[in-house]
């Protein structure tokens, strides 16, 4: 079978996967003379941990012989009532640049609209608002910190 291209030299194909283990590549691709060649790693196996389910609840006999259990414990990292959070995931930046004063701090007054913070996500900083009047009682995060969807950042009492 012809296609009137030179024979493969495959000692080209072994310095290239040379050069792809030597520099701790996953993918290197030349062209030249219109032939196109890419030597590529198979992706590497991520090994994923799940957590272990949590206790039941305590079961207590009661006088009668009967069992009842207990509430299960209030959630430790629950979502203050009032806090202002990230509206995607990002980095958080309380100030407008290095250098500059927070826009907010603990205990400062807000009225509804106020810039709070920004977060930047895709090179794009976006202005987090007070959704409402009220008093900055906590700073959640650090600044330059990445932050989750949904992750309190701010509470506004």
């Amino acid at each position: 079978m012809s296609t009137g291209k030179s024979k493969l030299d495959t000692g080209l194909v072994r310095e290239l996967a040379s050069i792809l283990r030597d520099a701790d590549l996953s993918e290197v691709e030349v062209e030249h003379d219109g032939l196109r060649i890419r030597v590529s790693k198979p992706a590497a196996t991520v090994a994923t941990y799940t957590a272990a389910p949590a206790p039941a609840a305590p079961v207590i006999a009661s006088p009668a012989g009967m069992t009842t259990e207990t509430a299960p414990p209030a959630e430790t990292n629950a979502v203050p009532a009032n806090a202002v959070t990230s509206p995607m995931v990002g980095t958080v930046y309380f100030a407008s640049e290095p250098g500059a004063d927070p826009f907010v701090s603990i205990g400062d007054k807000v009225k509804k609209g106020q810039t709070l913070m920004l977060v930047e996500a895709m090179k794009t900083f976006n202005p987090v608002e007070a959704p409402h009047d009220g008093t900055v009682t906590a700073i959640l995060a650090s600044d330059a910190q990445p932050v989750e969807f949904g992750e309190p950042l701010i509470v506004l009492e």
